[in-house]
């Protein structure tokens, strides 16, 4: 079987664009990447330029050295991808910018062997894990042995959260996406907003979304109010707002399967441009013809072959306003995605991600639902 670090040089061979989720929203614009130089031929070397020098790249591998766990020799790939709750700069319209940053949303994102299917675990920003010792701006942030998931972003960055979510899983990153707030939603508006279905009205003054029960297409607005929305749906807990991303996930990508960039030069470079000025990733992705090896890893990969999970958890007994992780469930899942194997439906039931009906509020243009499991 390939090696997972020769995937990844394999990938870095061809010319690159891509990501996941709200998450997959970047994938359409890595993809986008591939077209233009498709179309552009060898009269692109401006373009080029531009693009390489939108993109952001962190060097997770030079930050944690060798402490981490040991790549698997299955031919899998592994993916963080954060959401970004800044509100420095243009985020700042999202709510007072108190000098730090957390995760808002967190996906692993396994690739299995043979590139056809995917697994999408959440975790539970709220999660009380045993986060690591990091190191930030030259100084060790000490570990801690009950600290919220999304905290590791806040006192150590990007390498922070690689290294916490490597310690809860054993399994190592392969790669690292981060998308902020307007980058997201400006890639929703170049995409031309997502079409899909809400079975039941959504109203939440704090996240400014006001639907109607029925069918619509989304902007950027609307689209990021959704995946931000806690008290318009459900119970109002994030492990509801996590099933309205996955249900927001699936229609997206079926939506990236109706766009075609390639009737438009202009287009496709707007895609291009919003993408990679969105994108943070690790240095060894951190360029336009990496981005798009890495885009023809995942392309063959559509709505039906993604299976969305959460982190089996349940509520902490000393704050219902926290979650644990159930582990041994938990660790039936992270064994699963180490030997690239299908997450088991038992894993994850009972636990308190899979008992809320918020997932079942959306449905995307093919009726897919984000609480539905991939066949296995």
């Amino acid at each position: 079987m390939a090696d997972k670090r020769k995937s990844t040089r394999g990938a870095a061979r061809h010319r690159a664009g891509g990501a996941t989720g709200r998450r997959k929203a970047l994938l359409i614009g890595i993809w986008s990447l591939a077209g233009l130089l498709v179309l552009g031929g060898t009269g692109l070397g401006y373009l080029y330029f531009r693009l390489n020098g939108n993109l952001d790249g962190v060097n997770i591998n030079g930050a944690l050295g060798r402490d981490r766990p040991q790549n698997v020799d299955n031919g899998s790939m592994d993916i963080l991808v954060l959401g970004s709750d800044s509100r420095a700069g243009k985020n700042r319209a999202y709510g007072k910018d108190e000098g730090a940053s957390r995760s808002d949303t967190a996906m692993v994102v396994h690739v299995y062997q043979g590139r056809k299917r995917a697994t999408v675990v959440s975790i539970p920003r709220d999660t009380l894990v045993a986060r690591p010792q990091c190191a930030k701006d030259g100084k060790q942030v000490p570990a801690v042995d009950r600290a919220m998931f999304n905290t590791a972003y806040e006192v150590g960055g990007p390498a922070c959260a690689v290294k916490t979510v490597e310690s809860m899983t054993g399994i190592r990153m392969d790669h690292y996406l981060e998308v902020d707030f307007t980058g997201f939603k400006n890639l929703v508006d170049k995409l031309g907003g997502v079409e899909l279905t809400t079975t039941e009205p959504i109203h939440d003054p704090q996240s400014h979304l006001d639907l109607a029960a029925g069918r619509h297409t989304l902007d950027g607005e609307q689209s990021l109010g959704l995946v931000r929305t806690r008290h318009g749906v459900g119970d109002g807990s994030d492990l509801g707002r996590i099933k309205l991303q996955q249900a927001f996930v699936k229609a997206l990508i079926d939506q990236m399967e109706n766009v075609d960039v390639f009737s438009s030069p202009k287009k496709l470079f707007d895609l291009a441009d919003v993408s990679t000025k969105a994108l943070t990733t690790d240095s060894e992705l951190a360029s336009v013809d990496r981005l798009l090896g890495f885009a023809r890893d995942l392309k063959g990969i559509d709505s039906r072959h993604v299976d969305m999970v959460t982190l089996p958890v349940r509520y902490d007994p000393a704050n219902p306003n926290r979650v644990i992780p159930v582990e041994s469930r938990a660790r039936q899942v992270w064994q699963a995605l180490h030997d690239d194997r299908p997450v088991p439906k038992a894993a994850t039931k009972g636990s308190a991600g899979d008992e809320t009906a918020a997932g079942g509020v959306i449905r995307s243009s093919r009726g897919h639902a984000g609480s539905e499991r991939a066949p296995s």
